[in-house]
């Protein structure tokens, strides 16, 4: 019998009918919609005359365009940032699929709501306008980022056709250092293999480092998987995944839970199963990582200095490393470490986790942000915030001097609204560091949350070891 890996065997479970040259149809279990693209979707399904096949199978979150301020409304400093709410809003109620409106406990960044409430179970197919809908493989579910019209295909049908991508195993072996975290394991995979370096594959994560790391960690491992190229990233579930999801609001209960456990068991990869691309990265060797350009490729460790052009020539092009060079105005060999920063940024569904916060106010109590630093923190989710604020985290975050806001996706990427200033200095638990990103010009520095807390203490870049992170 053919041995398979557990990404080839969720596919060929969901696949309704081969289309040829190596695309099939595949069946889609779980549809999540954000306001930026989802009402759009519905909007021009329901002008065609079409309705949603399955209105209980989609779920619709506010979080791309909504402000993060405390008090905020349906009017955004995103221009024309209202309609997209409203429309979306609208929609959504006529056609009768679960909405987490602004005001629902239950609202928060799609890619951290929907493992909070077990929308994504272990072997489901879930897709979502989104290019980091891969943290929900962590899961051992089938999960990817789609386009608009791809989800109003999606939303018709219940199906998709879907090119099959080859499968790249990434074992993590070793024993990671004192204060490296997921974040700084996914820096150092893109700045090894290149923003392009899984490009066509899907990526299963596996090794006795990814055992070891909580769901939190192996969803923020799984996010960056897109900065990759990757088509998505899958960790096979086991007891830490079914610990998490058990009694969410929709895991199933009862005797269904069990069946549904022993079912999730076996989607594991055959012992023999053959991988496109097979590679062995071990943590040991990993410190905390920090982007120093405008590509998540261009990182390295904290400590050490900007590397040489002929130390990158074989992911970057001389072109493209000056011109990230130029941008974020910085000098070959130059130090990371000790730069001066205007801006400090805990967020994303990257890192904006309840663990996530933990650990990042562990460094903050008893301190005070520097001088001049605009520090920011947005809980992923409404329920993150919530849960933050019963433990008193939010009270060590706003001593410290950081704003304490409501949950969204906020200044992970600017989209006309807010945003950091011309050539302000910002180090941020987000996920990309283009030209741009959180503002014109703004020069972001991309890192774990424990980073995050520390250069804001400091004022510039900082080894969270020196202050004390241990994870």
């Amino acid at each position: 019998m053919t041995q398979k890996s557990a990404i080839e065997k969720i596919w060929e479970s969901h696949r309704i009918a081969p289309l040829g040259e190596s695309n099939d149809l595949l069946l889609i279990d779980r549809i999540l919609l954000h306001e930026r693209t989802g009402g759009v979707a519905m909007q021009s399904l329901e002008d065609s005359g079409r309705v949603i096949r399955h209105p209980s199978h989609v779920f619709v979150t506010m979080d791309h365009v909504v402000d993060t301020i405390p008090g905020r409304s349906d009017t955004t400093q995103m221009p024309t940032g209202k309609d997209f709410i409203t429309v979306t809003r609208d929609t959504a109620l006529r056609a009768g699929v679960t909405l987490f409106d602004l005001g629902d406990p239950r609202q928060g960044i799609g890619h951290v709501i929907s493992p909070e409430m077990a929308i994504v179970l272990p072997g489901a197919t879930l897709v979502c306008p989104d290019s980091h809908t891969c943290t929900q493989g962590a899961f051992g579910a089938l999960a990817w980022g789609i386009g608009s019209s791809e989800g109003e295909h999606a939303l018709a049908t219940s199906t998709l056709r879907v090119q099959r991508p080859r499968i790249m195993r990434i074992t993590i072996e070793g024993e990671p250092g004192v204060g490296v975290t997921a974040k700084d394991i996914a820096l150092h995979i893109v700045s090894e293999l290149s923003s392009a370096g899984a490009k066509g594959f899907a990526i299963e994560y596996a090794g006795p480092v990814i055992r070891a790391m909580s769901m939190e960690s192996r969803m923020t491992l799984c996010n960056m998987a897109t900065e990759l190229s990757a088509f998505t990233a899958f960790i096979a579930p086991d007891e830490t995944t079914f610990e998490f999801l058990k009694d969410r609001a929709y895991a199933p209960k009862g005797e269904e839970w069990v069946r549904a456990v022993n079912e999730w068991r076996k989607i594991k990869s055959d012992p023999e199963a053959i991988y496109d691309e097979d590679i062995v990265i071990n943590a040991t060797d990993i410190a905390p990582t920090i982007s120093w350009g405008t590509s998540p490729q261009q990182s390295c460790p904290i400590n050490k200095r900007i590397p040489l052009f002929n130390e990158v020539s074989h992911r970057d092009t001389q072109e493209s490393y000056q011109r990230a060079l130029t941008y974020m105005g910085l000098t070959p060999g130059g130090r990371l470490s000790g730069l001066r920063i205007d801006a400090a940024f805990i967020g994303s569904c990257t890192n904006s986790r309840l663990p996530d916060l933990r650990r990042a106010a562990a460094i903050l109590k008893g301190r005070r942000v520097a001088k001049g630093v605009n520090a920011i923190c947005v809980p992923g989710s409404s329920a993150v915030k919530a849960a933050a604020e019963a433990e008193g985290l939010d009270l060590i975050f706003k001593a410290a001097g950081f704003e304490w806001r409501e949950s969204g996706c906020s200044m992970c990427f600017f989209a006309g609204g807010e945003s950091f200033g011309p050539k302000q200095r910002v180090v941020s638990s987000t996920n990309r560091n283009f030209e741009s990103r959180q503002g014109p010009q703004t020069r972001t520095h991309i890192a774990s949350p424990e980073t995050v807390a520390a250069s804001a203490i400091s004022g510039c870049i900082t080894d969270p070891r020196r202050l004390g992170a241990r994870t």
